[in-house]
């Protein structure tokens, strides 16, 4: 399963959606996902994926994580999981 695959089955797994009702464009608001569902999902991200995750959950905006959309999300933690491996 690739990083992208993975990502929005977390998300999917979060919104209580199927993988497939998650596009890229989809923002986490879009999908329902709240503020605790957020958190939730940047655990099981780091957990699958044994990565940390620059994200303040207490300022979500002020964070360097960005988490406007399912694509940068995505994009966000392919970079994490490039920079871990070296």
């Amino acid at each position: 399963m690739s990083i992208k695959e993975q990502v929005i089955a977390i998300i999917a797994e979060q919104a209580v959606l199927e993988p497939s009702d998650v596009s890229e464009d989809s923002t986490l608001e879009d999908l329902g996902i709240d503020s605790l569902g957020l958190v939730e999902s940047i655990f099981a991200i780091e957990e699958a994926f044994d990565i940390s995750v620059p994200f303040n959950a207490n300022e979500p905006e002020q964070s360097d994580f960005d988490i406007s959309s399912v694509a940068s999300i995505i994009k966000g933690i392919e970079q994490l999981v490039v920079e871990q491996k070296k």
